[in-house]
């Protein structure tokens, strides 16, 4: 009786499993691709970021590093003339904007008479064509790069801004970063005061030495809505093992930091290599509003006030943009609402507000801004 053996497979046989393999995951890679933006989608008329060029980040990089060596150094180009024994303490103003600079007018008025007491730095998108600021003041335009909202080029034109002015005037001590459409609230004395005491004290000559004290005015959060989403919205586990969860903070993108902590910013490279990394889910992306708190709750909690000086109003946000104030809601009222804070400090800043508000808030300022 002849045995009966398995028959030896054909090559078409053993070649099909893998076949069908790899058909399926070609498959599953088409319906990703298909599907996803469904469960992570991009936020109104935005498009996927691609990563910063490696150009740009060594040309920040050398930035940061030469910012960063610039108290240690004694021959740095572009220092200041200002850098002298007689300089008072500065406040270092950052406008980090992407149109014109409607609100000129009015800083303008906030500026004048005390052009030995600050510095203004301007940061325009230069795919954008802004007409020039209607003042008279000078303000450095730093060299600028292109940014997107929601990703970490934001980050580095902050950092941009911020070497710049240290590299530029050894008296900037405070920085304030600020937007387009952001208004002040209180006179400048008021605001100098209340960071740097008063510039007409001989006292005030001790700023430059109390600067291991000085405070940052940077909002830093936990327990918020969405935080985890924020969290893991470019994976699970990427930003593991540099930054545990309950280790990350949002805030307000706009603060007021103190030199000790904008050279801070400025030397760190570790948690920035997870920063700006792509994300997947874009709607909880926002690395602008969350590195700077990570980092400095990480770094300096103590040295920080956890709130900002700038008020924003969130409670008719649209598109994830805060509410904008308009022409009939401007009015002395209004601007007194807007100083109040629960904090020990009232607001300095308020944002944002229509372009079509100058006029009237030109009519109130005296009374209702440069009037503490």
């Amino acid at each position: 009786m002849a045995s009966l053996a398995s028959p030896s497979p054909s090559p078409s046989s053993s070649a099909s499993p893998s076949i069908i393999y790899c058909l399926t995951f070609l498959l599953s890679l088409f319906l990703l691709g298909l599907f996803a933006p469904q469960f992570f989608p991009l936020r109104k008329n935005q498009e996927r970021q691609p990563p910063i060029p490696i150009n740009e980040e060594l040309d920040d990089l050398h930035l940061f590093e030469l910012a960063s060596n610039i108290e240690l150094s004694h021959a740095v180009p572009k220092i200041s003339h200002l850098r002298t024994a007689n300089s008072h303490p500065k406040i270092a103003f950052l406008f980090l904007t992407n149109s014109d600079l409607v609100f000129a007018p009015l800083w303008q008025r906030f500026f004048l008479g005390n052009e030995h007491l600050f510095n203004v730095y301007i940061h325009a998108d230069p795919f954008t064509k802004l007409s020039p600021p209607d003042w008279s003041i000078k303000a450095n335009f730093i060299p600028a790069k292109k940014t997107h909202r929601g990703s970490p080029t934001l980050v580095n034109a902050a950092r941009r801004l911020l070497a710049n002015a240290i590299i530029d005037d050894s008296s900037n001590l405070y920085f304030a970063l600020l937007s387009q459409r952001c208004i002040p609230l209180h006179s400048f004395k008021s605001i100098y005061g209340s960071l740097l005491g008063n510039p007409n004290s001989p006292s005030s000559y001790k700023a430059f030495g109390n600067q291991h004290r000085h405070k940052s005015y940077i909002e830093i959060l936990s327990g918020e809505p969405h935080l985890f989403n924020r969290y893991v919205a470019r994976g699970p586990r990427v930003m593991l093992p540099e930054i545990s969860f309950d280790r990350f903070r949002i805030g307000s993108q706009f603060f007021v930091l103190a030199k000790r902590h904008s050279l801070l910013v400025l030397k760190e490279r570790m948690l920035w290599r997870k920063f700006k990394l792509p994300c997947i889910d874009l709607y909880s992306c926002y690395p602008e509003e969350h590195y700077f708190p990570t980092l400095l709750s990480m770094e300096d909690p103590k040295g920080c006030s956890h709130y900002t000086l700038t008020r924003v109003n969130w409670s008719d946000s649209i598109d994830c943009h805060p509410h904008t104030y308009r022409l009939p809601e401007v009015s002395p009222k209004l601007l007194r609402q807007l100083r109040t804070s629960n904090s020990s400090h009232s607001y300095f800043f308020a944002r944002k507000f229509a372009p079509d508000c100058l006029k009237p808030l030109l009519k109130i300022a005296e009374e209702a801004i440069f009037r503490d």
